[in-house]
């Protein structure tokens, strides 16, 4: 089954936006600057209806709302500036007339197999997923676009909306933000609800919440300015990877909590992130084989947002409603053999927690050293890394266009990480837990699904 483009447009914020806003770079957004690599998100609505009601009702509304919206986050329709001189910092900027690309399409492939659980072929999704416009040569500046849209009809069945954004424009919160925000204008037909929620819904974008960053700021730009700007890239087929969801039941989350409580009963503040994180972390090593008993170290890198949040850096906390980069996190450290003995998933669970008491609940360090961390990277290099990805706290799923939430949400960008995962909410029959998504090569997958199985059943 095909997809077929129909059209491709660029929708501008309205006539009534600012002319121009031009937005400097934290340390934060630097740090991202030379990804070249979008992050690519799919939301599936259920949404059955015709071909007439999509092109005739849905689409007009979609992108009127679209510009609206774009009125309050200009720099989503702006473009990263980065300097050829290398003296200057880039900067995200956006002039009267810059647009954000939407492609609009409809497929023929099976909606209610794109949106299972199950193993699914990677290569396939990327039909609902626009590509990001070219990189531009200026005499002063290349001119890097930071995002892309892709709206797909499935005929009677639903709806797909596909984003691509550089990661310099924003993290999780930030996009979730951005779609919620399209979301809602879309439903109400303006952005008066919008609008009148609480002081956090229009987003920040003034760096100065990070007071005087600037030395910070010099370190990483030093560092990054050295890498090559390579243009944005194309998607990564084949992956030779599928995809698949597995749900962690409260009652599994509760029995994770219990076993790790029974190890020892001093411990405080066991999250669900923490077993959850623990339980694939082993049993994906114990999914390696032979390599699993290798005398190696296997690290764990996880994210925390740095707004609202006690910190040793910024006082007072960064806004909840900033808009741009702003992570902290922790990185934990075990030996393979380790993680894949008997009781690695325990194993696992106390270094977590350990990080976590010492990095994320401790104001003191949280978000400390932060000159430190583009140098403490590289020693890191040739580590396989775990990535966890996303929130369960900023879910795409919650985004409502009038259609009700989501079905289903697939990151495409766990497809170029050997091991990275996405963790969201349960609906449906979940009951109130999460659900993780994986991108593995086929047979590592069914070994890996069915360690996940037996540990849960025993």
């Amino acid at each position: 089954m095909t997809t077929t483009v129909l059209e491709t447009c660029g929708i501008q914020p309205p006539p009534c936006a600012a002319d121009e806003l031009s937005v400097p770079l934290s340390f934060f957004d630097i740090l991202w600057v030379h990804s070249s690599i979008p992050v690519r998100r799919l939301i599936f609505y259920e949404h059955p209806c015709s071909n007439a009601d999509f092109f005739e009702t849905i689409i007009p509304k979609l992108k009127q709302s679209l510009s609206l919206t774009l009125k309050h986050y200009l720099p989503a329709a702006g473009n990263l500036l980065y300097p050829r001189d290398m003296e200057n910092k880039p900067v995200i900027r956006y002039i009267s007339g810059d647009s954000v690309p939407l492609t609009i399409a409809v497929s023929g492939c099976d909606f209610d197999d794109l949106t299972g659980d199950h193993a699914r072929d990677s290569d396939q999704f990327y039909d609902f997923m626009p590509q990001m416009p070219p990189l531009i040569e200026e005499a002063e500046y290349k001119i890097v676009p930071l995002m892309a849209l892709q709206v797909t009809l499935f005929s009677g069945r639903g709806i797909c909306i596909g984003l691509s954004n550089h990661h310099c424009l924003g993290d999780a919160r930030s996009i979730v933000g951005f779609m919620s925000a399209w979301a809602s204008i879309n439903k109400s037909g303006g952005d008066e609800e919008f609008l009148s929620g609480n002081g956090d819904s229009l987003p920040l974008f003034d760096r100065r919440v990070f007071g005087d960053s600037g030395r910070i700021d010099d370190i990483y730009w030093n560092v990054m300015k050295g890498i090559p700007l390579n243009p944005p890239s194309s998607f990564p087929l084949p992956t030779k990877k599928v995809r698949a969801s597995f749900t962690l039941r409260q009652t599994d989350i509760t029995k994770l909590k219990n076993l790790v409580l029974s190890e020892d009963p001093s411990v405080v503040r066991v999250s669900s992130f923490v077993v959850t994180v623990a339980y694939i972390w082993s049993c994906l090593v114990k999914s390696g084989g032979v390599e699993a008993g290798e005398n190696v170290d296997e690290m764990l890198i996880f994210p925390a947002d740095g707004r609202g949040r006690p910190n040793a850096l910024f006082d007072p906390p960064v806004p909840v409603n900033y808009f741009g980069n702003c992570l902290g996190g922790g990185v934990v450290s075990v030996e393979r053999k380790d993680l894949a003995a008997d009781d690695g998933f325990l194993v696992a669970a106390a270094a977590i927690v350990d990080e976590m008491k010492k990095k994320i609940y401790n104001k003191e360090e949280f978000l400390s050293g932060q000159e430190k961390i583009v140098s403490e990277m590289r020693k890191y290099a040739n580590m396989r890394m775990f990535n966890v990805t996303g929130s369960p706290k900023f879910d795409l799923t919650n985004g409502d266009f009038g259609w009700g939430k989501a079905r289903k949400v697939e990151n495409l960008s766990l497809d170029l990480k050997e091991y990275a995962i996405t963790l969201s909410n349960s609906g449906g029959d979940g009951g109130g837990g999460l659900v993780v998504g994986m991108s593995l090569p086929k047979e590592r997958m069914e070994t890996f699904a069915a360690i996940f199985a037996d540990g849960l059943n025993n």
